[in-house]
């Protein structure tokens, strides 16, 4: 199908439930109140280029296994397996308040959550999907983690994995891909029942399902700071079956403060730039040197990922808030929770010792 055709017959697909907008000014937003009145976005922006630190929860249902969000991509766990996982999914640990308070002590400027990851685990309530928090736990973890935040003045930033879904029927299968990206679905010895994609038409199914996601998520969670669609790669290897400008759209109608990344940038219209490293971007594709180029003078995040048992140590999380620095940019900690919802004591260690030793006057050297 010709992208300018498939687009259009996406672009049917948008509907939405009458719209919750926040009334006045969000509280992390305070500072810069005359600049939100003419352009909530260019306030944000400003805001964002105010931050030094985020703090990023890495939970989920793979938590229990053990390991981090790729698991069941990495160890092929079949698909009617891995949903048995929602039946024992246990947040009892989970404490927004406290979380957002950690984050609050440590100076971060904002913190989030991947709100979906590519197992299509979702930690949102939706009736997208019965693959979710509420139907495990009855619990709706983003809303409580976006009430902590608004009470605390910290920016809302979540993840949101719309090119990867290991779940849905109708993504694309790894063998269509254009490059060489093997992430849209596990090497399952042989195709599930579950997959059912046969044609790229088919697709628009799966783009139906994460834009009826995205507007649950955009007009029910108010404010959002910003949004990362994730992973880059995905959209690259099939960048005719995305519509991301009304993608974008969607979530600026209903936000219209609300910052988007994709990655380093997938065409430019991106408002920061979200790398997972510790480095600048390097563009694999000429359509992501393109996007690139567009944004390099956008705000730039850096990702540091802490190990959940603390074992890293202070000294990186120190080197890698030094290079964001040097690079203009904001670090993004992830921080692993246990299956319970809760940071081990050591991660929580290692970020308050961070916190501390980053705060310290520095040491000259000079003898007294």
């Amino acid at each position: 199908m010709r992208r300018r055709t498939f687009i259009a017959a996406a672009s049917g697909l948008v509907g939405c439930s009458s719209a919750r907008r926040e009334s006045s000014v969000p509280t992390y937003l305070e500072e810069w109140q005359a600049l939100y009145a003419g352009s909530p976005r260019s306030a944000a922006s400003e805001w964002f280029r105010s931050c030094d630190l985020g703090l990023s929860l890495e939970y989920g249902v793979f938590t229990q296994l053990g390991r981090g969000p790729s698991v069941q991509f990495d160890e092929r766990i079949p698909i009617a397996q891995y949903t048995q996982l929602r039946s024992t999914f246990d947040p009892s640990g989970f404490d927004a308040e406290r979380l957002a308070d950690l984050a609050v002590t440590c100076g971060m400027g904002y913190i989030g959550i991947t709100a979906r990851s590519a197992d299509g685990f979702c930690l949102f309530r939706t009736v997208q999907t019965d693959f979710n928090c509420m139907e495990a736990s009855g619990r709706d973890l983003l809303s409580e983690l976006c009430e902590a935040c608004r009470k605390r003045e910290l920016g809302l930033v979540i993840s949101f994995s719309y090119a990867a879904d290991w779940r849905h029927p109708y993504f694309y299968p790894a063998e269509t891909a254009q490059t060489a990206w093997t992430g849209a679905r596990p090497g399952y010895a042989s195709t599930p029942a579950e997959y059912r994609f046969e044609k790229d038409e088919d697709f628009l199914l799966y783009i139906r399902h994460a834009h009826n996601q995205l507007q649950e998520i955009a007009y029910r969670y108010v404010p959002l700071a910003g949004i990362r669609l994730e992973p880059q790669e995905g959209y690259l290897a099939r960048p005719d079956l995305f519509p991301v400008d009304q993608t974008y759209s969607i979530l600026r109608e209903a936000q219209p403060g609300l910052l988007i990344a994709f990655g380093s940038g997938v065409n430019g219209g991106e408002d920061f730039a979200a790398v997972p490293g510790l480095g600048l971007p390097n563009p694999e594709t000429e359509l992501a040197a393109q996007a690139w180029a567009r944004n390099r003078d956008k705000p730039l995040e850096l990702t540091w990922r802490l190990a959940s048992d603390g074992a890293s140590g202070v000294r990186p999380l120190l080197a890698g808030q030094r290079v964001a620095a040097q690079l203009g940019a904001r670090l993004l900690i992830r921080m692993p929770l246990r299956a319970d919802g809760s940071p081990s004591r050591a991660a929580e260690g290692a970020l308050l010792e961070f916190s501390k030793q980053r705060a310290a006057p520095p040491d000259l050297g000079v003898a007294v």
